[in-house]
């Protein structure tokens, strides 16, 4: 596990990375919900798929799996997604678990590391390299600044997991440009296409792998009156604000009887992807 002695060599062409088998496991950012894929309806991208793509350049054999699925919670991802996992054999995992806990109400950060340490522990009996995920700094966020604080510990407890289990930190708090709002998509709470391509070059940089993910300049977002900037508030409220609240009251989630989007490692390309399917896209 840890860092692979990858990157370029002053000899010539890049150095090929070590693996053949990465699979993704977490909630909604991993399964790429911001970033939806128009070609294909209902399948989104995201920030995983374009790591994948990256290091199927380097391996003619390379597989990819992700079992991600929308608004899990830590304790559901553990249930559902680290027996498949160890299934599919991989020797690269992401993990990014405990969003969904945190922000919620009540959310105890300390509690939700220690599951994601439980979870780390048996990905660890693979041998795979593991890269896990702390949360963004949100402090300029309007939705989600007032829980800066929880993030904060959170990612101090996700870096005392990655010592315990010899596991890299894709650092997205340090990662300055999602500061800017068009890295977000329009619910406020998800990556816009621009930032899942951000985050993965970060990543690639992380696993030291070079790539030819280039950095994107946003364009300046035009200034608003107050008038207009309330009123796109109370446009995100109605659209997605009330009806998150509303399902968290009813119990409910957006992933509910959905599948992943790509349960088997497949060669990216060549592959069948298929899109996650539900019951009822709540």
């Amino acid at each position: 596990m840890g860092r692979p002695d990858v990157g370029r060599s002053d000899a010539g062409p890049p150095v090929k990375h070590p693996w053949t088998r990465y699979v993704a496991v977490g909630d909604s950012f991993t399964e790429g919900i911001g970033d939806p894929d128009p070609d294909r309806e209902g399948y989104h991208l995201g920030w995983a798929d374009r790591v994948a793509e990256e290091l199927a350049l380097g391996g003619p054999h390379f597989a990819y799996a992700n079992l991600a699925v929308r608004g899990k919670l830590i304790e559901q991802i553990r249930d559902d997604q680290v027996a498949p996992a160890l299934e599919l054999k991989p020797d690269l995992i992401s993990v990014c678990a405990g969003g969904n806990n945190v922000i919620r109400p009540g959310g105890d950060p300390d509690q939700v590391a220690a599951t994601l340490d439980t979870m780390v522990q048996i990905l660890a009996t693979t041998g795979a390299t593991i890269v896990l995920f702390n949360g963004p700094d949100v402090r300029d966020s309007a939705v989600m600044g007032s829980i800066r604080s929880k993030v904060a510990i959170f990612n101090e407890n996700v870096r005392t997991v990655a010592l315990r289990h010899d596991a890299l930190v894709a650092d997205m708090w340090s990662l300055r440009e999602l500061a800017n709002p068009v890295m977000w998509d329009e619910d406020r709470l998800h990556f816009s296409p621009m930032g899942h391509h951000t985050i993965a070059r970060m990543v690639l940089d992380t696993l030291n792998v070079p790539h030819e993910l280039d950095p994107i300049e946003p364009r300046p977002l035009p200034e608003r009156t107050w008038r207009e900037a309330y009123a796109d508030d109370v446009v995100w409220a109605r659209q997605h604000l009330f009806p998150w609240v509303v399902r968290r009251l009813r119990g409910r989630s957006s992933g509910d009887g959905m599948n992943p989007k790509r349960p088997q490692a497949e060669p990216l390309f060549g592959g069948a992807m298929p899109p996650g399917t539900s019951e009822e896209d709540a």
